[in-house]
């Protein structure tokens, strides 16, 4: 068993010449990490304070410096299972996340929430944290009525310390083909567990490819007082019709997430022109998640499994693109950190937490990441193992 996860930050750590995206492109600078947070933030050079304990200082000679990446939707128990038992995905590991830049990351159930369940779904999301990253995660799965952990969503929710809302499918042959009602009522619950307990209260939907996409949610905004800032759908990249869908839901309020992959990049910019708030946009990676295939008749056809290394490779897509690196890297930090309501995080400044990763000028690959002050991948290679990695 490794015994690398339980160390302390250093007391300093100093990178210079960087590149700093705040995501805002502040030009070249120079950041201080005190223990686990950001203490200080310059273009001019600065000197460490005498009689604090050991500095790491380090060079970075002109690469980017980004915060650390908040992946808002991973099977941290792995998913999967449409086509048998022997296509449940495994669970994640940590430097799975690390590598890919994450520092921060939401839990989901999937299509099987009997033998992924939601003890196991919290335990795992707080065996990575003592590992070294932040986790939150949903109550919910798929299928109505809704599991929970204490027998109601808004209890879970408030009482519970990792949940921050509830998932659901909808307009998916997989889902529980939630009603109107249904929906109404764990929007509700969501909203009000968010409220009592200081947390974001999040209906987070899982929308499939039917043509019926996001209507339900535009129902919820207009026969209810329920803000379409409570309702976050995801996989809103399946088409183009979804994608001017979810603009439109933007221009309401409401946050939109895509999924990270092959031909992300493209729908993202999609969903841009089509009048989206940019601010409202978030990326996600569906971590060890299955992407299982289906033909014309909704027989499973094969399946494929999610990576976070897919939230990187859709940034540099987009810059690929012509989209501003700071665009980019906002929809998969400083947004998602927003609507999560993960304060403190997504971004780089003084007294926020020092959740940083250092992409390589040349390529925007991972060189460097810090997870609360904490060196977890150093020149590429993880520093930090989870537990049994290794």
């Amino acid at each position: 068993m490794n015994d690398s996860t339980i160390t302390e930050p250093l007391a300093v750590t100093i990178l210079r010449n960087a590149r700093l995206i705040c995501p805002e492109d502040m030009g070249v600078g120079h950041v201080m990490l005190l223990h686990s947070r950001i203490h200080r933030v310059s273009s001019e050079s600065f000197d460490a304070p005498s009689g604090v304990g050991p500095v790491d200082e380090i060079d970075l000679a002109g690469d980017y410096l980004i915060p650390g990446l908040v992946d808002g939707h991973v099977h941290f128990l792995g998913g999967g299972g449409e086509g048998g038992p022997q296509t449940r995905t495994p669970e994640i590991s940590l430097t799975t996340l690390t590598l890919a830049g994450v520092t921060s990351a939401v839990g989901v159930l999937g299509t099987d929430g009997t033998t992924r369940s939601l003890p196991s779904l919290l335990t795992k999301a707080r065996a990575l944290e003592i590992e070294g990253i932040t986790t939150r995660a949903y109550t919910g799965a798929y299928q109505l009525p809704t599991p929970t952990v204490t027998g109601a969503v808004r209890d879970d929710i408030m009482l519970v310390d990792r949940f921050i809302g509830a998932k659901v499918a909808m307009s998916d042959h997989r889902s529980s083909q939630p009603g109107i009602r249904d929906l109404r009522h764990l929007a509700s619950e969501c909203r009000v567990g968010g409220m009592l307990g200081g947390k974001a209260g999040l209906m987070h939907v899982h929308v499939g490819s039917s043509e019926a996409g996001l209507d339900p949610l535009f129902r919820l905004v207009r026969e209810t007082e329920i803000p379409a800032g409570n309702l976050y759908p995801t996989h809103v990249g399946r088409s183009k019709r979804l994608l001017e869908a979810a603009a439109e839901f933007t221009r309401l309020g409401g946050p939109v997430d895509v999924t990270a992959g092959d031909e992300a990049a493209s729908r993202v910019q999609y969903l841009l022109e089509s009048g989206a708030r940019q601010d409202l946009v978030t990326i996600s990676s569906d971590g060890n998640g299955s992407k299982p295939r289906f033909d014309e008749n909704g027989n499973y056809a094969g399946l494929g499994v999610g990576s976070p290394d897919t939230l990187l490779q859709t940034v540099r897509g987009l810059v690929g693109a012509g989209v501003p690196l700071s665009t980019a890297v906002a929809m998969c930090t400083s947004n998602p950190a927003g609507i999560l309501n993960l304060r403190g995080r997504g971004t780089i400044g003084v007294g926020a937490f020092a959740d940083l990763v250092c992409l390589t000028r040349s390529d925007l690959e991972v060189r460097h990441v810090w997870s609360g002050g904490r060196t977890m991948v150093r020149d590429s290679r993880p520093v930090v193992l989870g537990t049994f990695e290794g």
